[in-house]
């Protein structure tokens, strides 16, 4: 009976001891539990200030949005048309008042080309429509100057004050024996929108004077440089 007893209060004493133990263990986890949880939004505020505030920073700021936008200020030409764009028909044609044209003999001999130079003197922009009519003699009875067609610029030829445009001109074969005649001067024409212009330049013949043969006689168009091939003929 007394060994049954103490065995018996052995038994509950170790019984008591492990469920204090327990309570212990578990009533440490809870309150370490509670301790993380009511530091959590402490935690959670901190961590949430710095990307805030880069945010503000890389969007919220007016300086990044001005940036980001596109100018719409104009500076360096922007608004200047393009070349036969509809902004070149506001620019006049120029006139035989506007423009001062010389001639100037190839490096060939004999001299079978001329190179007609247009230089606008008149302060402004003017535009130099197709071709030069040239009259080698009388303006009245002298024989047109055919324009050779693939000679013709893509773009219009626009001159602003103190520009200049050219044309290559055939004024014979290169031939000992052609049906040719002196000239000393000669008159050029321009054309305007709707078709030859009023008025002409006369032009003084290079030094010596240049033969002309009026029936191989041939003009380029106007355009900003001679160009190889479309300008050879």
């Amino acid at each position: 009976m007394r060994t049954h007893r103490k065995n018996t209060v052995l038994a509950a004493a170790a019984i008591a001891a492990l469920s204090l133990g327990l309570t212990a263990c578990g009533g440490g986890d809870a309150g370490n539990g509670a301790a993380s949880a009511s530091k959590a939004p402490a935690n959670t505020s901190k961590s949430q200030a710095p990307s805030e505030s880069a945010a503000a920073a890389a969007g919220g700021g007016s300086g990044s949005q001005a940036a980001s936008k596109p100018q719409t200020g104009t500076s360096g030409g922007a608004g200047k048309a393009p070349a036969g764009s509809t902004g070149t028909t506001k620019v006049p044609a120029c006139t035989y008042k506007d423009v001062k044209i010389t001639a100037a003999k190839a490096d060939e001999t004999p001299t079978a080309h001329i190179t007609l130079t247009a230089a606008n003197t008149s302060g402004s922009s003017c535009r130099l429509y197709e071709y030069p009519l040239i009259a080698f003699g009388d303006i009245q009875t002298a024989k047109d100057v055919p324009a050779v067609a693939k000679s013709k610029p893509q773009t219009p030829v626009v001159l602003k004050a103190g520009e200049s445009a050219y044309a290559n001109v055939r004024i014979a074969l290169g031939g000992a024996h052609e049906d040719n005649k002196v000239v000393t001067s000669f008159n050029v024409n321009l054309f305007a929108a709707d078709g030859p212009a009023e008025g002409s330049d006369v032009v003084t013949a290079p030094a010596g004077g240049l033969a002309v043969n009026e029936a191989a006689a041939k003009t380029g168009y106007w355009t900003y440089e001679l160009r190889n091939g479309a300008d050879e003929f």
